[in-house]
């Protein structure tokens, strides 16, 4: 996911995606714990998609 396709989508979009992200990191962290996940970048990636959300979410904040 890029920052140049975040900044396209609405504050509502990101909100929600922002939410759908966070489900997935909470169920990748639980994966991980009790070992079930194989691909384990997946936790990595997704990390770095929540921060990019939120920095996209702040920079729209900013200029509103």
């Amino acid at each position: 996911m890029k920052a140049s396709e975040l900044r396209q989508k609405s504050h509502e979009d990101l909100s929600t995606l922002l939410i759908e992200l966070a489900k997935d990191r909470f169920t990748l962290q639980m994966q991980k714990g009790t070992g079930q996940l194989s691909n384990t970048s997946q936790v990595k990636k997704v990390r770095r998609d929540v921060a990019r959300v939120q920095t996209v979410l702040n920079e729209k904040m900013a200029r509103a």
